[in-house]
């Protein structure tokens, strides 16, 4: 087991459950493949990302209209460059008031301790619900 794949992904889950947005970025390499699928016009935050930045926009839009609930880490995988995260979460979406429950999904490849590949698979069903109104 990668040591550093290791360590990465734990400040990853550690700066996401503090919004710390400024390191929880800085783990990310200034080109990223990133994608969460789901309704794009609902969720603005949902969508393909290429960089940095555009990621630190993604935490921004993320945080500023969801609220968490709870979340749970089921597994963590790891190997030679790629982590995977199972879990479930509990999220309050602020639009609506509507509150989502999801099993998740995380999978990111990391190379030279950044973060290169990024995909969250969600109920992405019950997102694009909570979000009508």
């Amino acid at each position: 087991m990668n040591s550093n794949i290791q360590e990465t992904t734990q400040q990853f889950l550690q700066f996401m459950s503090e919004r710390n947005l400024t390191e929880l970025t800085n783990l990310f390499s200034d080109t990223v493949d990133w994608y969460i699928p789901g309704d794009e016009q609902k969720a603005l935050w949902l969508g393909v990302r290429n960089n940095k930045q555009e990621v630190a926009e993604f935490f921004e839009l993320l945080w500023k209209n969801t609220e968490p609930v709870s979340a749970k880490i089921d597994h963590i995988f790891t190997d030679d460059e790629n982590a995977v995260i199972t879990g479930e979460f509990v999220t309050k979406m602020l639009e609506t008031g509507k509150i989502v429950e999801s099993l998740f999904c995380i999978q990111m490849r990391i190379q030279n301790n950044k973060i290169t590949r990024y995909r969250l698979l969600e109920d992405s069903l019950a997102v694009s619900k909570a979000l009508e109104k």
